[in-house]
This record gives C-alpha cells, sequence and structure tokens, in this order.
C-alpha cells in the first residue's frame, strides 16, 4: 500500500472526515503533520500544494488534495487504484 501523508490540524472535521475515510479502506498508518502546532510546516504545504486549507494529503508521490478531492477520487473508483491495493 503506498504511503499516506496528511496536513492537518487539531480541529478539523475535514481532516477527520478524510482520516474516516481513509480508515475504511485499509489505511492504518497515516503521516500526519500538524501545520497548527509548527508554523514552518504550513508554510511548506503552502509551498508545494499551493493551498492553504487542511487537510491537504498525499498518497505516495501524488498530491490528491483535500477531503472533498479524496470522496471525489473514491466515488470515482480510483481511490484504490492510488492506494495500490
Amino acid at each position: 500500500m503506498n504511503p499516506v501523508v496528511m496536513y492537518t490540524t487539531a480541529v478539523c472535521p475535514y481532516c477527520q472526515r478524510a482520516k474516516m475515510l481513509l480508515a475504511s479502506k485499509g489505511v492504518a498508518d497515516i503521516q500526519e503533520i500538524r501545520v497548527d502546532l509548527d508554523a514552518a510546516e504550513r508554510e511548506k504545504m503552502m509551498a508545494i500544494t499551493g493551498r492553504r486549507t487542511v487537510p491537504q494529503i498525499f498518497i505516495g508521490e501524488t498530491h490528491v488534495g483535500g477531503c472533498d478531492d479524496l470522496v471525489a477520487l473514491n466515488n470515482a473508483g480510483k481511490l484504490d487504484v492510488l492506494l495500490g491495493k
């Protein structure tokens, strides 16, 4: 399974929703980067994604986007393939 990295904050309902969807797909290990605890990580996230909102999700080397993007990928039947399932 491809590794999952997610930029998050502590109080983000979209982050929780994305984590629940990934868990339902069998993803047990998400590398979570808390941008509310480290301003440098938020700057890094914005530099590599061009976005300032969380979550920002990467599966392997692919930037998926946010929670709505993850849900759309799943609804299109493409999430399992990206996860390497």
